[in-house]
């Protein structure tokens, strides 16, 4: 096998630069840590804190601020924020590129900016659109009110706004973030090109699902981006027993300097994350199905309307008159000024996603 020097050292020197900048895009390890050791349920004492507040007791008004301040979001809200990010991007067809750019816009957020959980779906949704309008095609980026709506959030469209702007201000909003999908889109074409077809390697679009599926798990976010794209080739190499190209990997190593042991770490906790990614048991974000809650009488009235569909008139059989079909045509034709509107104005009201529809056709 030839040295990877010589295959293609532009590719060393882009790498190399993008190692470089890596840096700059990590999420503080303070925050990830604080993250991790906050209580994912409101304990005791924090009960009887909030009740001394009720209370109006200055016993406890110290243990409250305490709480107060302390109180962050957990690693547990935060996976499930973004396990939530993951369905909206399936649900409106955005690229792999937007979903890893809005959560490294949201660890980054949480790692600096004390941020209460009930801040948190906003944050989230705030990411999202943000990435969408860097990295999508300017018609593919879903409006803010249907985005809102299909997230199901109580926030309001001034209320994102508002929360974009301060994630703007807050962070180095790029689109040139290096992220562990940067260096997965580097890596790859070496291992296609010098595999010549010997080997039927991944596609890229799997190695991609299984970087998604590692970024709902917040210890994935510790890791260097350049280690963990390494590390998802390489256990997926190992995993099909593919000797050859590991040799590939360690070249890789060997130039962006990445140790053994490193490399091994978190080659065992990609694995353990695809095993329970792949299990029966895994409710996997991107097969998620929208779920719409609402009151009984809601649910009463769908119920009943769904069984009491009145039965359509028989549409009366007519001889067709040719003398009459130019007239006709002419009536059934719907101008500006024709009650029955547009073609396919029933389909466009509130309730169906006009870029849904757009896309459709």
């Amino acid at each position: 096998m030839r040295d990877l020097h010589a295959i293609d050292s532009r590719l060393l020197n882009e790498l190399k630069s993008c190692r470089a900048k890596e840096y700059d895009f990590l999420p503080r390890e303070a925050g990830l840590r604080m993250m991790e050791s906050a209580p994912t349920e409101v304990t005791h004492r924090d009960a009887r804190a909030g009740s001394a507040v009720r209370a109006g007791s200055r016993d406890l008004m110290q243990e409250v601020v305490y709480f107060q301040n302390h109180s962050g979001v957990s690693a547990k809200c935060r996976d499930a924020r973004v396990e939530e990010l993951w369905g909206l991007t399936s649900f409106f067809g955005y690229r792999t590129q937007t979903f890893v750019q809005a959560v490294n816009l949201l660890d980054r957020f949480l790692t600096i900016m004390k941020v209460q959980p009930k801040h948190l779906p906003c944050i989230g949704v705030g990411c999202l659109h943000i990435a969408a309008k860097m990295v999508e095609e300017e018609n593919d980026v879903s409006p803010t009110h249907e985005l809102i709506r299909i997230s199901q959030s109580k926030f309001t469209v001034s209320d994102l706004c508002r929360m974009e702007k301060i994630i703007s201000e807050k962070l180095s909003v790029a689109p040139e973030a290096v992220t562990a999908l940067t260096f997965l889109r580097l890596y790859y074409p070496t291992f296609t090109f010098l595999s010549a077809g010997r080997e039927e390697i991944p596609s890229i679009g799997r190695l991609e699902a299984q970087l998604k599926a590692c970024l709902c798990r917040l210890v994935f976010s510790k890791a260097k981006p350049s280690v963990l794209a390494l590390s998802l080739i390489a256990q997926e190499l190992e995993a099909l027993q593919f000797t050859a190209l590991s040799e590939i990997v360690q070249q890789f190593q060997r130039h962006l300097k990445i140790s053994d042991g490193e490399l091994l770490h978190w080659k065992e906790l990609v694995a353990k994350c695809m095993t329970e990614y792949c299990s029966s048991e895994c409710n996997k974000p991107d097969n998620k199905k929208l779920v719409w809650i609402v009151s009984r009488r809601t649910a009463q009235n769908l119920q009943a309307n769904h069984f009491s569909v009145p039965g359509l008139p028989t549409i009366p059989e007519a001889i067709w008159d040719e003398s009459e079909s130019e007239d006709s045509c002419e009536d059934m034709s719907c101008g500006e000024d024709s009650p029955c509107g547009s073609p396919g104005s029933d389909g466009e009201g509130a309730f169906f996603l006009s870029t849904f529809l757009h896309r459709k056709k």
